[in-house]
């Protein structure tokens, strides 16, 4: 057998393909196994490997029956985010896999934008855009290779050599699909059945009741793997739902886990209507979604599975953008509770509607010709979502800089309404905006709505 040689490898799939908007990708921790002979490219792991299969499109991206491909390995997701749009220390499991994004027998060099167009569907790969993200593999060790199987370009696997059985042969292991794999060697491109399995998990694979143990991934390469979709395993609980990195009200991007049978799709409840939410980029467990009202803090999802059926009989889950965000969300990952019903909050039940607010000014500054001033909106007995100030600018008055709210002024009428990072007051709370004006300092009389 071939002399080995290993190295950490970044990979371009990982850095092309951003999250929309304010979110972004990791590059996976990855280890590259090659043979001396040629190093290979971009790809992600270590082999362990398949089946020669035609240069032809891949017809199916379900598996009803166990497929045979190539195995390798990564170290980890990556930061702060793998492929499906989650943590890895918030996955649902740390038994997890890589999927093929593309399905480009004998090319290794071409890299598609993401998500792919739906013209290119001939050249995806199991990733599918996505939509596998969530779901769950049984896979089974299969044969060993005794020769070269180092996924080298426009080479066949297992080349002087044969496949074999060993004493790891059948053990198995149920993994969740988290993350995706775009590189350009033989095991990602000519093999579409090919997947990337989490290091640390090789030796929890099960056999004849016990975890195998020792299998050293420096002298596990060159393997087969049997593998299918299966539903979620020993299902209990409910979905979670997570605010991604910077997601505000006015982007408010979620991650959806905790997932019987994958996820692909959410849809939202606004302004009386379900609404199809947006996936974040490629990210299959992630989405924009919108509030009951445009803007709004006050959030009603359902969720579609793999069979594109509602989960739960149709479930709707009401949550709200938390406070602990103060106005958009810093970590990586800030998981939401919620409530659950059968139908839609209706608009006269919706806690956005509720709720009454005050509003009081004081003068923090003033000079010959010009003031300061600060307004403090505080809510009555019950949360509000939403808030608006209004009064009456004096004679010679003009108004001038605004911050912490959207200054609207008509003729002398001013209207200050919240932000989308203080739209939300808890009961006996309070926000602050703060204004500059022009003229005699004064204390106009207020009025405070919600919403």
């Amino acid at each position: 057998m071939a002399a080995i040689d290993a190295r950490k490898q970044s990979h371009p799939d990982d850095r092309a393909a951003g999250l929309l908007r304010r979110g972004r990708r990791g590059s996976r921790g990855r280890r590259t196994r090659t043979a001396v002979l040629g190093l290979l490219g971009v790809c992600a792991a270590v082999a362990l490997v398949a089946v020669v299969r035609p240069a032809d499109a891949l017809v199916s991206k379900e598996t009803p029956e166990p497929v045979t491909g190539n195995a390798t390995w990564f170290y980890a997701l990556g930061q702060p985010y793998g492929g499906c749009g989650m943590p890895q220390v918030n996955l649902d499991s740390q038994n997890f896999v890589a999927l093929n994004v593309y399905d480009l027998p004998g090319d290794y060099s071409t890299f598609y934008n993401r998500p792919m167009d739906p013209s290119l569907a001939d050249k995806m790969g199991m990733w599918d855009n996505g939509h596998n993200c969530g779901r769950w593999v049984k896979v089974t060790i299969g044969d060993y290779c005794t020769g070269t199987n180092d996924g080298q370009t426009n080479q066949p696997f297992c080349r002087e050599g044969e496949w074999v059985t060993d004493k790891y042969n059948g053990a198995t292991l149920n993994m969740l699909v988290a993350d995706s794999c775009g590189d350009g060697n033989a095991w990602c491109r000519d093999d579409p059945y090919h997947l990337d399995l989490a290091k640390d998990s090789l030796n929890k694979f099960v056999k004849d009741g016990a975890e195998v143990g020792d299998m050293d991934p420096d002298r596990w390469n060159n393997r087969q793997i049997e593998w299918e979709f299966t539903e979620a395993p020993d299902y209990t609980g409910d979905i979670k739902i997570g605010w991604l990195q910077s997601a505000m009200a006015w982007w408010p991007a979620i991650a959806v886990s905790n997932l019987p049978n994958g996820i692909h799709g959410v849809e939202y409840y606004q302004n009386g209507a379900w609404k199809s939410a947006v996936m974040n980029g490629d990210m299959g467990q992630s989405y924009i979604i919108g509030g009951t009202a445009e803007g709004g803090e006050q959030f009603q999802i359902r969720v579609r599975d793999v069979d594109d059926e509602l989960i739960n009989d149709g479930r709707v889950y009401s949550f709200t953008f938390p406070e602990s965000c103060a106005g958009n969300c810093n970590g990586p990952y800030t998981e939401t509770t919620y409530t659950t019903s059968t139908e839609p909050v209706t608009p006269s039940t919706d806690p956005s509607t509720s709720g009454s607010c005050s509003a009081a000014w004081a003068t923090t500054g003033s000079w010959p010709g010009g003031f300061m001033a600060t307004v403090t909106v505080s809510a009555g007995d019950k949360d509000i979502s939403g808030w608006t100030v209004r009064w009456t600018l004096g004679a010679d008055q003009a108004l001038g800089d605004v911050w912490d709210a959207v200054k609207t002024v008509d003729g002398s009428n001013v209207t200050m309404t919240n932000t989308a990072w203080n739209r939300t007051i808890a009961a006996g709370g309070s926000r602050t905006f703060g204004l500059v004006g022009s003229g005699t300092a004064s204390v106009p009389a207020l009025t405070c709505t919600s919403p």
